[in-house]
């Protein structure tokens, strides 16, 4: 079997056309002008000329009839807000359109989803974000409360990530998992405690259409969603430390199933 990349076919909803809002950093600004998902607006950089990678988004900018206005640092600043690391480039942006669930499983199988069960930090969503593109995962599930907006800091936490992999929020997990198992979904639970070995599971748990649950630092996945989780796992920890960063621990798993699949094809 081999890992489908996300669907770029996704169907955006209505909302954010406008730009309103600075990306800042290279290589969300890179993604962004790439995808084409936003409306983009003018590109504000510190120009320097010795820069190849300024070079590159001011390259991509024009070709995309994006207009491009040098400013100084300061301007630039508080553009984006003090202490942001701005590389020196951002870029004036509408939201990024989330989808439809439908449409997160256009793909055909083996399907994977990322779910996260309160996880309301912008650096480990972005980081989330960033494992889920990298590990060919077609979408994103977030419930509409308990989650965080799709923020230009989320956006720079996912080194444009963001703009390629598909976000659908849902009202109530529970229900999503209970529609999506009759469409062949198995559900693989993330946890610190108790579960299955990651690395000691059998294949065929990391096989077919897959939704990995992955719940809040502390509080971890509610008692609420735990008889929705067809199987559990954990990282097995060798030292004093009980348990991982959940971006961190998202990398892990997620790439343990890639290694699985892989390892199953022909």
């Amino acid at each position: 079997m081999k890992s489908a990349r996300p669907s770029r076919a996704s169907t955006p909803k209505a909302g954010g056309a406008t730009p309103s809002q600075f990306l800042y950093g290279v290589r969300p600004v890179i993604e962004a002008i790439r995808s084409k998902r936003r409306s983009l607006g003018e590109l504000w950089l510190v120009r320097d000329p010795r820069s190849p990678r300024i070079a590159e988004v001011v390259a991509l900018a024009e070709a995309a009839g994006v207009p491009v206005r040098t400013v100084d640092p300061q301007a630039l600043e508080s553009a984006v807000g003090e202490g942001a690391s701005t590389q020196g480039v951002a870029l004036k942006v509408g939201g990024i359109p989330e989808v439809e669930l439908e449409s997160l499983l256009a793909e055909p199988s083996p399907r994977q989803l990322v779910a996260l069960d309160g996880v309301e930090d912008p650096q480990n969503l972005g980081t989330i974000l960033r494992v889920s593109e990298a590990a060919g995962v077609q979408g994103l599930l977030l419930t509409r409360r308990r989650s965080p907006p799709l923020s230009p800091a989320v956006a720079r936490a996912s080194a444009g990530a963001l703009e390629h992999v598909p976000v659908a929020r849902v009202g109530n997990l529970r229900t999503t998992f209970k529609s999506l198992k009759k469409k062949g979904f198995w559900v693989i639970g993330a946890d610190s405690h108790q579960g299955e070995d990651l690395f000691d599971a059998p294949s065929r748990v990391y096989e077919g259409d897959l939704i990995w649950l992955f719940g809040a630092e502390g509080s971890g996945i509610r008692a609420g969603l735990a008889d929705a989780v067809d199987h559990w796992v954990r990282i097995p920890m060798q030292a004093s430390i009980g348990s991982l960063n959940v971006g961190t621990a998202a990398a892990v798993l997620l790439f343990e199933g890639v290694r699985r699949r892989r390892n199953r094809d022909p």
